[in-house]
C-alpha cells in the first residue's frame, strides 16, 4: 500500500503561534480529499478538512440541543406557584 504525505498548515497552537504538521494518508484518501475540496470549493485540503470538522461539530450539537423538543409544555401562570 502506497502512502502519501499531505502538508497541513497552519495548525493553531495558541492565539499567537501556529505550526504545521505532516499527515500520512493513502492514495485513495488523498484522491477523496481532493474531490471533496473541489465539491466544497475550498482553496486547500486544510480548508476542506476544517469544513468537515465544522460540519461534524454542527451535527453533534444538533443531536444534543432540542432533545426535549415536543416533550415539554409552555409555561403558564399556574406553574408559577404562590403569588409573590
Amino acid at each position: 500500500m502506497e502512502v502519501y504525505l499531505i502538508l497541513v498548515y497552519p495548525i493553531l497552537v495558541s492565539s499567537n503561534m501556529s505550526s504545521s504538521t505532516t499527515v500520512k494518508v493513502s492514495r485513495t484518501t488523498l484522491t477523496q480529499l481532493e474531490k471533496l475540496r473541489e465539491e466544497l470549493k475550498t482553496d486547500s485540503l486544510e480548508d476542506a478538512i476544517r469544513a468537515l470538522i465544522r460540519r461534524h461539530r454542527s451535527q453533534a450539537l444538533e443531536k444534543v440541543f432540542g432533545v426535549d423538543k415536543g416533550k415539554i409544555k409552555r409555561f403558564t401562570q399556574e406553574d408559577r406557584g404562590e403569588e409573590r
